[in-house]
This record gives C-alpha cells, sequence and structure tokens, in this order.
C-alpha cells in the first residue's frame, strides 16, 4: 500500500481529508481509485484507510483500522553534515531518512565549500530537502517524517550541542579508536553524528569537538567520502544497538 503523512487536524470522525500534493498524486501518478486502500500516518501512527472520494483538491478516506507504527528506529539520531557540493546533498538527505536518521543539520565549516548567502534560496533549498526527505520516508514507511533543519555554522552546532552525551566524530586522523568501541559507551538520549564537509576537519575543529566531548573515532584504513560516511556511521550505530535487522 502507498503510505502518505496528515496533520491531526485532518482526521474527522472516523475519516481523513487528504489535501495538497498529495492530491494530485494520488489521482494523477498513482491513479488511485474508491476503494483502495492506503497507509495514513500522523505522529507515529498508523490508519489503513479505505478511498472513499477522490475530489480535485481532496481525497476522502475511512479509517480500517489504527495502529501504533512499528518503523522507527529505538534511538534519536541526528546528522550534522558539511554541506557537499551538487545534489550529493539530496543524496545523503535521501539515504539518512531511509535508514532511520530523524534529524538532518546542514553545517558550514572551514572547508565547507558550498556557502549559500541569499537567505530566500536558503529557505528554498531547506524546503527542497525536507521534500525530498518526505518522499524517501513514503518509500521506507517510516512513521515519522525526519527534519531537514536550518542551515547552522559549525560555532553554533559547538554552542548547540554543549552538554550532550553521544558525540560521534569520524576522522581520517584518528587511528586507534573505533566507532565500535565507541558505541559501547552510548548513554541514553540522542546521538549526534558529526560529518565533515569534502575536505574534512580542520585540526582546530576537531579539537573543539574533543572539548564538549565528541568522541573522535576511525572508520577504518579506507577514507570514506563525505555522502558515505554519515550513511555508514548511521547504519552501523543502528545495527549495533538492535534496529537494522530486527522486524519488531
Amino acid at each position: 500500500m502507498n503510505r502518505f503523512f496528515i496533520d491531526r487536524e485532518q482526521i474527522i470522525d472516523g475519516e481523513i481529508q487528504i489535501i495538497g500534493k498529495d492530491v494530485k498524486h494520488i489521482k494523477n501518478v498513482l491513479r488511485l481509485k474508491p476503494k483502495d486502500k492506503i497507509e495514513l500516518v500522523c505522529e507515529g501512527q498508523l490508519y489503513i484507510s479505505e478511498i472513499l472520494e477522490i475530489r480535485p483538491d481532496m481525497v476522502k478516506a475511512l479509517i480500517v483500522s489504527a495502529s501504533k507504527g512499528k518503523s522507527e528506529p529505538p534511538v534519536h539520531i541526528a546528522l550534522y553534515q558539511g554541506i557537499a557540493k551538487g545534489s550529493k546533498m539530496e543524496y545523503i538527505i535521501q539515504k539518512a531518512t531511509e535508514i532511520g536518521v530523524k534529524e538532518v543539520y546542514p553545517l558550514i565549516t572551514d572547508r565547507t565549500i558550498v556557502r549559500i548567502k541569499d537567505k530566500k534560496k536558503e529557505q528554498n533549498k531547506i524546503k527542497r530537502w525536507n521534500s525530498i526527505a518526505e518522499e524517501a520516508s513514503k518509500q521506507s514507511k517510516r512513521d515519522l517524517l525526519p527534519v531537514v533543519n536550518d542551515i547552522i555554522s559549525f560555532g553554533e552546532m559547538i554552542e548547540f550541542l554543549k552538554g550532550e552525551k553521544n558525540i560521534i566524530v569520524p576522522y581520517e586522523m584518528e587511528k586507534s579508536y573505533g566507532l565500535k568501541e565507541s558505541l559501547k559507551n552510548v548513554a541514553e538520549g540522542r546521538i549526534n553524528i558529526i560529518i565533515g564537509p569534502e575536505g574534512g576537519f580542520t585540526e582546530e575543529e576537531v579539537n573543539m569537538l574533543k572539548d564538549i566531548g565528541g568522541q573522535i573515532v576511525t572508520l577504518g584504513p579506507r577514507i570514506l567520502r563525505t555522502e558515505t560516511a554519515g550513511l555508514v556511521v548511521a547504519s552501523i550505530t543502528l545495527y549495533e544497538l538492535g534496529d537494522l535487522g530486527v522486524v519488531r
């Protein structure tokens, strides 16, 4: 069944009113008809619903059953991703969503090449990235929509992460302390994965992360690209903490 995300106010007396761009997708792309069943998700709650009526501006569906969604990871992973060039950032957001990341923070560091100085262009970019996350959430059967937050600077991230317990920083110059070992010391709460852009972090940035409790880890003898590193760390983290490979 196809999955769509809705807001609480769209649920009215046992029925759900689907509005916005999903109407066109249901009608013209998927070509669904009355009596077809769809999955509608609101705040982690899954509603199996049957289409009652398709209008030009709304699709009305009857709730057949309701249950708590089971596809969300048991841990909250936030990915701080150094903004990558070209379409790489879109790829990272799409795949991070599929894996189970719950938040993405586009990050500007000393070596970040991409700099969006126009505020309107920045907001359009954030809107585009969130749209990619939504589409990936539908495809991967997520129960909650991940959030792509506003672009932040390295300094803003440091201030934001002060007091956080789980800060994981892959760094190519680290040779002995591995990700698997660092995950043995994970405390309760959010897991923050910090990934540098093309060119990686400066030594000063790494030291600043160490000062707030960041665990500097190696990912092995091979150097991973920025569009690969965060996805690898998120996947290994979820596997080690009992999510990937487990059907709940």
